[in-house]
């Protein structure tokens, strides 16, 4: 398979889930053809589309041109989980108003066949903590781009020298690592040395969530596992709906007081009490669509958001919504294709298309304000199986934003780096980082940084 079509095939996130238990997905779909039609059977268990399958998202008459409120840029010191907060919210960043490059750094081993770069990262106590595509992790000093330390955590075991994913969270002066490998560990942040090592049964595409002394994280036959962050000793798991079918990535958990928010391949968004695992209450965001087998995914890849009591979310089988965080029941929703997370300030959510446009939501109402379509003039693939045979060129895949001074910045599968104008949508400043960026930016200390598919991290001065 050429570079180009693999990374597409990547930055797609249409693989099913890599497991010891398989999974029916390349069997089930032809991921490049839409024009099929699918029959769908009805069985126990159905999930019921809360979404119209012939609603459109488009632009509210009367918020056209409007203007709204987002709080002023604040500076971050530190940015020490996949979100930048256990409610994986952080409204606006002042970081980076130039989008230059300060520096770049490789890390280790990129993406490529059987090992994918997946972690976001992490960054506290002047360093950004970064994880390749073989699971070695290494802290990189944030004002230099020189290598703390670095640290490959793979088992010794032959028959598990093959995997990827996971991701890093940081608390109290330690590193999490949670891994494709089948493990979770704890790193000394300052010296890389591991202070403990557990392995779990199945494989950990997601980055962890640390909070009131607990590991969270999802695994990828759809449980939720705990671990004791003080020894690693297993705490209480949750077992959500099995799904063959899902997304490439997966899920951090988001959490407010004593309650943890996950998402899951099955479409299931969950809340459950941290101490004990006690179900608050679980919703499905799905949606059936006959003329297109992708909708069959139901996965929310993207991390679920808390902010001001509600819970923003967005499912790849066309819904987005938006959830009272006490109750669970939706407030609205809006049939979007989405497989990244949406950021929220203010008076508005930003949320990014799987087709790659960024949306501008009213948070209260759920009305549009605006919709800029960042592949607008790019072919998509009509054909083909596994992007073999497509008879045009695949279009970018984005990742979430980030909103930083007054622009909401994303990369794309192509290494092209976009910064929006926040209140506007219009394209002020665009610049090539020479590799794809397939994991959303971070930012912090005055400086965004950005993780490329290649194993490379960027700063943005």
């Amino acid at each position: 398979m050429s570079s180009k079509r693999r990374l597409v095939l990547t930055a797609a996130l249409i693989a099913a889930a890599v497991g010891a238990s398989g999974c029916s997905t390349i069997n089930r779909f032809n991921p490049f053809d839409r024009d099929d039609e699918v029959q769908e059977v009805a069985g126990e268990g159905e999930r019921i589309s809360i979404v119209a399958a012939d609603e459109k998202v488009e632009p509210a008459e009367g918020l056209k041109g409007a203007d709204f409120f987002l709080p002023a840029p604040a500076p971050r010191t530190d940015w020490p989980l996949p979100g930048g907060t256990p409610e994986q919210s952080v409204a606006h960043v002042d970081a980076a108003p130039e989008l230059s490059v300060a520096w770049r750094r490789g890390f280790g081993e990129g993406s490529k066949r059987g090992r994918h770069v997946t972690a976001p990262p992490v960054m506290a106590a002047g360093k950004v903590f970064v994880m390749d595509g073989e699971a070695t992790v290494s802290a990189i000093d944030a004002a230099s781009g020189g290598q703390a330390w670095r640290v490959d955590l793979r088992p010794d075991l032959k028959r598990d020298r093959e995997a990827f994913g996971g991701g890093l969270a940081y608390a109290d002066g330690k590193l999490y690592v949670s891994s494709g490998y089948r493990f979770v560990a704890r790193l000394d942040a300052q010296t890389g040395q591991v202070e403990w090592k557990k392995s779990t049964e199945q494989p950990l595409h997601a980055a962890p969530t640390v909070a009131l002394g607990r590991v969270m994280v999802v695994a990828i036959d759809n449980t939720l596992v705990t671990f004791e962050a003080a020894d690693g000793e297993p705490g209480w798991t949750y077992q959500a709906l099995t799904e063959p079918a899902r997304i490439l990535k997966a899920s951090s958990p988001a959490v407010q007081g004593d309650t943890v928010v996950a998402s899951f391949g099955s479409g299931e968004l969950v809340a459950l009490r941290i101490a004990n695992g006690n179900e608050l209450w679980s919703e499905t965001l799905s949606r059936a669509n006959r003329s297109n087998a992708l909708s069959e995914i139901r996965d929310i890849p993207g991390r679920p958001v808390i902010y001001e009591g509600d819970v923003y979310a967005v499912s790849h089988s066309g819904v987005f919504a938006a959830t009272d965080l006490r109750t669970g029941v939706p407030r609205w929703t809006l049939p979007i294709s989405g497989i990244t997370t949406p950021w929220v300030a203010g008076d508005v959510v930003y949320v990014v298309s799987r087709s790659g446009q960024v949306i501008c939501i009213a948070r209260e109402s759920g009305q549009v304000y605006w919709i800029r379509d960042l592949n607008e003039g790019q072919a998509a693939t009509k054909k083909g199986f596994l992007g073999f045979g497509g008879k045009k060129d695949a279009r970018p895949v984005w990742s979430s934003p980030l909103l930083a001074s007054n622009r909401l910045v994303l990369g794309s599968s192509t290494g092209r780096v976009v910064a929006l104008n926040a209140k506007t949508g219009e394209i002020e400043k665009s610049i090539d980082v020479g590799a794809p960026v397939l994991i959303a930016p971070i930012a912090a200390d005055g400086k965004i940084f950005i993780a490329t598919d290649e194993a490379q991290l960027v700063a943005l001065r």
